[in-house]
């Protein structure tokens, strides 16, 4: 939601290198037909000419924090499965969760963690949030979330504009927090594409990205763009011009991957240009790339939907989705999340029909409901957001267990950004990202004591070595 009225002062220009193709040095008689016979052979095309010869040029260099095998008994354990197992031991190694059982006694040689009296879920995932380009302190030259430059700018990457040291991450990580979808902002039909990260201490974006997890592209309808773009004068100045701008794009997104198609089948002889917001969109014809799309109102959703089957592609989520419930059949129909809050509407009209309810209908229809965060605050706390929507639907008679609403940042957010065969739930095989809450997680006092990413300790509410600060924050302490 993070958007610019403002024209961005400084366009940051995408450079380019390619690589010189190296052969063996060759010498003595045979030198000229070495060289005649290199001539013949077709050179191989430079990977940064080929958006699908090197799909990651920016690669994960992740890697775990150290931990011990561990055993957590006597808790109440939600598995964000639809199962909620009292007296649950959680057991993990090497990074992987083992067993999740009721009354399992700790194998020897596994350190125990106490968890009577306190509950045990999956590590929290927030689906949307802009830490790291909107960081804190959030000053001018830190305010990279938006490419505010054109109605189109899929070729961006937050990825890019990530800077690993904002502390928000650390007081996240507090709230249990150990994924996040970082998503460019919304000022823009096609804002770029969002990256996912697992939330541990890294001086480089790269040791924080998820190994493997889908790209997704986050698209923006309604009000933003229309009011960025609108009052320059230019298009979309208007609904009608957002329609117009994503069909026009997305066809020539369409004639983009056939032209690498028929370079790739033979049909052509020589590659196409490489066009960065060309790739981004290419890859989402392709079903590489997730769609995120920003959208409040169910009618503007029910329009994106059609847009989605005219060109072919699938919507994941759509975000803050205020009015997701008036249309809840038809998402569970096309099995499309919606990520959304429980206590944001009415600070613009296409958020005045937002209600606390929204979750809990949209679960009630059968549709995939997440709450996300949207903001460096709210992630800290999206169990109290659950809270609010869990219990605003009780009081409308619709009585959601806990058991199904721990799933609203669990399950579902990893679901919706494509990592939810890794992590999300508390089974056997998958990531140990586990939190253990110091009482209902439901519950306005519950604190996240311990968490767990990949089986290591990232953070103890107890023990101050377990307390990360980034080096922004240590170089502002006065020692």
């Amino acid at each position: 939601m993070k958007h610019s009225t403002a024209v961005v002062a400084l366009v940051a220009a995408a450079v380019l290198s390619g690589c010189a193709t190296t052969g063996a040095a060759t010498s003595g008689p045979d030198k000229g037909a070495s060289q005649t016979a290199k001539k013949s052979e077709p050179k191989a095309m430079p990977k940064g000419l080929d958006a699908w010869a090197q799909p990651d040029p920016y690669p994960s260099t992740y890697k775990a924090l150290p931990g011990q095998p561990t055993a957590i008994v006597g808790a109440t354990v939600l598995t964000a499965t639809g199962a909620k197992i009292e007296n649950g031991t959680v057991l993990f190694r090497d990074g992987k969760l083992e067993k999740i059982e009721a009354g399992l006694a700790a194998p020897a040689g596994y350190a125990v963690v106490d968890g009577r009296g306190k509950y045990v879920t999956p590590g929290v995932i927030d689906a949307h949030s802009h830490l790291g380009v909107y960081p804190s302190p959030g000053v001018q030259g830190m305010s990279d979330g938006n490419e505010a430059t054109s109605p189109n700018t899929a070729q961006v990457w937050s990825e890019h504009s990530l800077w690993p040291q904002d502390p928000g991450f650390n007081a996240a990580r507090a709230g249990g927090v150990t994924t996040l979808q970082i998503l460019p902002g919304s000022a823009n039909l096609f804002g770029g594409r969002s990256v996912t990260i697992r939330n541990v201490p890294s001086v480089t974006m790269q040791g924080m990205k998820f190994p493997g997890a889908p790209y997704g592209l986050k698209m923006a309808c309604g009000e933003n763009p229309s009011r960025v773009y609108g009052g320059r004068n230019q298009s979309p100045a208007t609904g009608m011009g957002n329609m117009a701008g994503y069909r026009a794009a997305w066809i020539n997104a369409a004639d983009y991957a056939r032209k690498w198609d028929d370079y790739r089948n033979g049909t052509e002889k020589s590659p196409p240009k490489r066009d960065l917001q060309l790739d981004t969109l290419a890859g989402v014809l392709k079903g590489e790339i997730t769609v995120q799309n920003h959208c409040y109102r169910a009618d503007e959703m029910a329009m994106m939907i059609d847009l989605s089957k005219e060109f072919g592609y699938k919507i994941n989520a759509f975000h803050h989705a205020s009015e997701s419930y008036k249309i809840a059949d038809r998402l569970r129909e096309e099995d499309i999340c919606s990520a959304t809050w429980a206590g944001w509407w009415g600070f613009k009209m296409e958020s005045l029909d937002g209600i606390e309810e929204n979750a809990a209908m949209i679960t009630k229809a059968g549709a995939c409901a997440v709450i996300h965060s949207d903001d460096d605050i709210l992630t800290q706390r999206l169990n109290q957001e659950a809270a609010v929507a869990l219990g605003a639907g009780r009081r409308a008679g619709i009585n959601i267990p806990e058991e199904e609403a721990i799933k609203w940042i669990t399950a579902n957010p990893a679901k919706m950004i494509g990592v939810l065969k890794e992590t999300g739930t508390l089974e056997a095989g998958k990531r140990a990202d586990v939190v253990v809450w110091s009482a209902d997680p439901f519950s306005i006092y519950a604190k996240a004591e311990k968490v767990y990413v990949d089986g290591g300790l990232a953070y103890d509410r107890n023990d101050p070595n377990f307390q990360p600060k980034s080096d922004f924050q240590l170089g502002q302490e006065i020692r």
